[in-house]
């Protein structure tokens, strides 16, 4: 019997199925690890908007990370939504304790595709910043998140270089900027990799774009691809270009699921399980 390499996911629960936690169960599953989970917000939500956020307890948050650190041979994580700086400071707290383990950090902030619907309590943003990127082996923040990380309005690509180097400096490893939000250039986006453990440039990663509305979740699931990705050995490199073609694909073949704005098909990919 194979066995796959363990993952976690610390973030908020979609009842839509589309991004959260939901989106990275899919994720890493399509792509052949076995996940685990510690949910930090519970959150009322479809394709037409997002209701209630309810916060979960610390103490509660902290056991589930525990539990699951203890019990499992975890090789990469990847946090999500943590939504209120006293929750960023309990995890960030807890992982503190596992340096071996790989760290995908996505530092959600809005749900663009729900009218920019705020998903981070004000006043933690600095905490987010202080306490949880200096973990990250790699960040991965889309443009409106970059910009409200840095204070830089990125309109062109020295400011987006300027962003990524300002993303670099709060400690993160590596910075994977999401180009989803930027403006689109024929059939093309570009994302970008800063990672100077490997290169001292900032790479531009172009791929094709995919003409469709069913996008809810897409951050999400990319940050889950990465994760997987490097649980099961490969380079940095290698699992945010193959993580690029896995959301291309799995957008290529979406539809909507219901009412408003659907998701990408994460059952479309299976070549990566084995």
């Amino acid at each position: 019997m194979k066995e796959y390499p363990c993952t976690l996911t610390i973030a908020g629960s979609d009842s839509g199925g589309g991004a959260g936690v939901q989106a990275d169960l899919k994720v890493m599953t399509m792509l052949g690890t076995f996940v685990t989970t510690a949910f930090t917000v519970m959150t009322a939500q479809n394709g037409l908007g997002i209701g209630t956020i309810y916060k979960l307890p610390v103490d509660f948050i902290k056991e589930q990370i525990t539990m699951v650190l203890e019990g499992f041979p975890i090789k990469a994580l990847k946090t999500g939504m943590l939504f209120s700086a006293e929750i960023i400071e309990a995890v960030s707290e807890e992982l503190q304790k596992y340096p071996d383990i790989i760290k995908v950090i996505d530092p959600v902030c809005v749900c663009a595709t729900q009218g920019d619907k705020l998903l981070l309590e004000e006043d933690a943003l600095q905490t987010l910043i202080k306490k949880l990127i200096p973990l990250a082996d790699v960040l991965t923040p889309n443009k409106p998140e970059a910009e409200a990380l840095t204070g830089i309005s990125i309109t062109t690509e020295e400011s987006v270089h300027k962003a990524i180097l300002a993303l670099y400096d709060m400690g993160a490893k590596a910075v994977f900027l999401k180009g989803g939000h930027f403006s689109i250039q024929g059939n093309t986006m570009i994302d970008w990799l800063y990672a100077p453990s490997f290169s001292q440039e900032i790479i531009a990663l172009p791929h094709n774009v995919v003409d469709t509305n069913n996008i809810h979740g897409t951050g999400c699931a990319t940050g889950a691809a990465i994760t997987a990705f490097l649980a099961k050995g490969y380079s940095l490199y290698d699992s945010v270009t193959m993580a690029q073609e896995y959301i291309v694909t799995c957008l290529e073949q979406s539809y909507t699921q219901g009412k408003g704005i659907g998701t990408p098909n994460h059952i479309a990919v299976t070549k990566y399980i084995v």
